[in-house]
């Protein structure tokens, strides 16, 4: 990737927020490297180099800041827009694959010897894949050292370490701290009352990272502007009773996990999303938080995509009215699949009860998400792409989920491929042709044929989900924008789009109106969810 040493020093000398997550800066004269919008004193140009990414500067022999945290910025907006193998690759190191599967595994999702990988990963952002994965393991890592009592053995398992000297080396060398450092520098500025920090539980035992685990309440960070309202309402109005609940302004549902199933509480909140998980593997920290991120899109440039959409004078109103407006994705792209063939031709009351039923009918084939053990595990509110939260739900403490208010026992992660499958008729309250299409793609998913993870090409997918039976050009499209993240997909044929569409003015013929999007490209996708609201 070149990036172009003036436009990035310019950044670096305003702190632009913008850039956080586009690059890093290493200052050689220190020996550190700090996202472009750190406080402190803009380094000398002959000081200064860029990276890429955190794992670049890391392998340069340069650790994170610890004013700004670097690691803990917006990731790059650029591996949502890209539908490349790097972008691809990038996606999937976020959702933990290397950490379980190995580079081979990754390359072999992209279909890619492992030594081409290697080389195109470090082409373009100055690292492999293995040193991506060190640093996203690192950042989870601090995260369990600061925000839990969890032991440090324990938590370098639970981080992806192979060993715990593997653990001590790495954050020595990330963070120029021990990890017994980090911990007590995070509780010296929590006792302090620093803002921005939070208090620690009381005392406990650890959970074993393996077994049962407690409550982190997370600060997801994002590039503002963000409207929350209108997120909110898009989750809201589409939550499927036993798996989703939400009231505008909190949304919480149920995640299936490689280790095992969690529910998450995310609430919007000034500058930040707060995230209150609870897992049954703390392994699946970074995974679960890479997945709130996608739902919510929280790695979007949302001025990138208002300046575009806004060039056009009949959408300039809506951007001005409401800037920031974000794409709901998915935490599952086969559960967005069947939401999408479910709610061919029905309304999104219809669709969520019907949802609802094959829900509780598979119910049984699913794991549910377990409640929490009465032994407290001591949890500090933290962040990842953030802050320590000083606030959320109750930050600083573990509450047993039999005494919670908000227990969220009852929600089960959505049905996978194979219960979907092999569900009974009655749990289809649709068409004959509805439900073998809904078969038909469940059975594609669970034996490998198809793959709906962000992951997965683009193009590809599209075109094996349009060979299933039942699954036309608005159904694909539907996916690519919420499972596939695809930011430029427009439904010209939508029903909701095309009476925006006649409200503000625009063509309604579909073929009138898919031209005049073209002007909307790479961001069409926006341009849709705003043609929804209308």
């Amino acid at each position: 990737m070149e990036l172009d040493f003036e436009r990035c020093y310019r950044a670096v000398d305003s702190r632009d927020q913008r850039f956080d997550g586009w690059f890093v800066t290493a200052v050689t004269s220190t020996g550190i490297y700090c996202r472009p919008s750190c406080p402190a004193l803009t380094p000398k140009r002959t000081n200064v180099q860029f990276h890429p990414s955190a794992a670049a500067a890391q392998r340069a022999g340069f650790r994170a800041c610890k004013r700004c945290r670097p690691d803990a910025a917006p990731g790059s907006p650029e591996w949502d827009v890209r539908a490349d193998v790097v972008g691809r690759a990038m996606r999937l190191i976020g959702d933990g694959v290397v950490d379980r599967e190995g580079v081979p595994g990754l390359a072999s999702r992209l279909a890619y010897t492992t030594r081409h990988l290697n080389r195109l990963l470090a082409a373009e952002l100055g690292a492999g894949p293995l040193a991506l994965a060190r640093a996203q393991r690192a950042q989870t890592a601090r995260v369990l050292v600061e925000a839990t009592d969890l032991g440090l053995a324990e938590i370098a398992f639970a981080a992806g370490f192979g060993s715990v000297r593997q653990f001590n080396d790495t954050l020595r060398e990330v963070y120029a701290s021990t990890p017994s450092q980090l911990r007590a520098t995070a509780r010296g500025r929590a006792g302090e009352g620093v803002p921005g920090t939070a208090t620690a539980g009381g005392a406990g035992s650890a959970t074993p990272a393996g077994g049962a685990a407690g409550t982190l309440t997370l600060r997801l960070a994002y590039r503002p502007p963000l409207d929350a309202p209108a997120l909110m309402d898009f989750l809201t109005a589409r939550a499927v009773p036993g798996v989703e609940r939400a009231d505008g302004n909190r949304y919480t549902r149920a995640l299936r996990l490689p280790h095992g199933p969690a529910t998450v509480v995310l609430t919007p909140a000034d500058g930040y999303v707060s995230a209150a998980l609870r897992l049954s593997d703390l392994r699946d920290l970074a995974p679960a938080v890479a997945r709130c991120r996608r739902l919510l899109d929280l790695d979007a440039d949302p001025l990138a995509v208002d300046e575009t959409l806004g060039a056009d004078p009949l959408l300039a109103p809506l951007i001005a009215k409401e800037p920031g407006l974000r794409v709901p994705r998915a935490v599952d792209g086969f559960e967005i699949a069947v939401r999408a063939i479910v709610g061919q031709q029905i309304s999104v009351a219809g669709a969520r009860t019907v949802l609802g039923r094959l829900v509780a009918h598979t119910a049984a084939q699913s794991l549910p998400a377990q409640p929490l053990p009465d032994q407290p595990l001591p949890a500090q509110a933290a962040s990842v792409a953030g802050e320590p939260a000083p606030d959320g739900p109750a930050p600083g403490e573990f509450t047993p989920a039999a005494s919670r208010p908000d227990a969220l026992d009852g929600l089960v992660p959505f049905p996978d491929p194979a219960a979907v499958a092999g569900a009974p008729d009655e749990a289809f309250a649709m068409p004959t042709a509805r439900r073998a299409t809904i078969r038909a793609l469940a059975a594609a998913v669970a034996s490998g044929e198809l793959c709906l993870d962000d992951g997965a090409d683009r193009a590809e997918t599209e075109a094996a989900l349009r060979r299933i039976p039942g699954i036309g050009a608005w159904t694909a499209g539907y996916v690519a924008m919420r499972a596939l993240g695809d930011p430029d997909v427009f439904l010209p044929t939508d029903i909701a789009v095309r009476r925006g569409a006649a409200r503000l003015g625009l063509p309604t013929d579909p073929t009138e109106l898919e031209a005049h999007a073209r002007r909307w490209r790479p961001w069409r996708s926006y341009a849709v969810l705003r043609l929804w609201r209308l």
